[in-house]
């Protein structure tokens, strides 16, 4: 990724604006360890306490690398029940990125944090319908089914 992913424009100013890069050997003690890293490249999006709240493993492109850091913060968001803020970052994720593969898990995450924000089974069902229409393969599909009877 370093010859093709980190230099790329949008990569930089992505990571400028959104994050707080660190990069550590997959071989790096105690980090490594710590972090149960065992190839590389390894992403994995932390809170500001150190959690893990989204990873990734292997080479990602440009095109994919953005979106799935924009997954990694809404998923922060989600977890940290911040429920507008993840709407937000997964909604632009969405946008800018509806093909990525990023986004059928960005569809599940935005209709479960939707529904959590206003207790109301539609957001589930409505995402679940999206998920078949357009990715009917996804693990994210089929992690959906239930909310088909909603």
């Amino acid at each position: 990724m370093a010859a093709v992913t980190y230099p790329d424009a949008n990569v930089v100013g992505f990571i400028s604006e959104n994050m707080v890069p660190l990069q550590v050997l997959f071989d790096a003690q105690p980090l490594s360890t710590d972090f149960n890293v065992k190839w590389t490249p390894t992403i994995i999006t932390l809170d500001p306490q150190g959690k893990e709240h989204h990873r990734t493993v292997g080479f990602l492109s440009p095109d994919e690398l953005i979106p799935s850091l924009l997954l990694g913060i809404g998923k922060y968001y989600f977890d940290t029940d911040r429920f507008d803020e993840a709407t937000e970052n997964l909604e632009r994720m969405l946008k800018e990125y509806p093909k990525s593969d990023a986004a059928p898990e960005a569809i599940f995450v935005l209709g479960v944090c939707r529904f959590k924000s206003t207790h109301d089974p539609k957001p589930l069902k409505a995402a679940y319908e999206k998920l078949q229409a357009e990715y009917p393969s996804s693990q994210w599909t089929k992690r959906a089914d239930p909310y088909r009877l909603l």
